[in-house]
């Protein structure tokens, strides 16, 4: 999977190339989709910098296996985000979560 598929998988769903962000909680890594999108004014990022910041979180999924559940889950979810509520996405890393947990995002 690359950023640009990650852009389009999101524009599909919910008609915004929304920001996303890993998160680590409770021992549990979340992908959360956020409120923000990259076509509002206000949008701290560039295109390219938005591109490259996907491009980076979808190399994370892709190493992880995660591209197939991810596009399941966004495809049958009906949460939405919107202001001050993201769309949490639980990521399961099976027996290999301890080796993500030490990463940084």
């Amino acid at each position: 999977m690359t950023g640009q598929e990650l852009q389009a998988l999101l524009i599909s769903k919910w008609g915004y190339s929304y920001d996303l962000q890993m998160r680590r909680t409770q021992g549990k890594i979340f992908l959360q989709v956020m409120w923000r999108y990259q076509e509002q004014a206000s949008f701290p990022l560039s295109e390219a910098e938005y591109l490259a910041h996907l491009d980076q979180v979808a190399s994370y999924l892709t190493a992880w296996n995660q591209t197939d559940y991810l596009e399941t889950w966004i495809e049958q979810t009906r949460e939405k985000p919107r202001l001050g509520k993201a769309v949490n996405i639980p990521l399961d890393l099976g027996q290999r979560a301890s080796e993500w947990l030490a990463d940084e995002f």
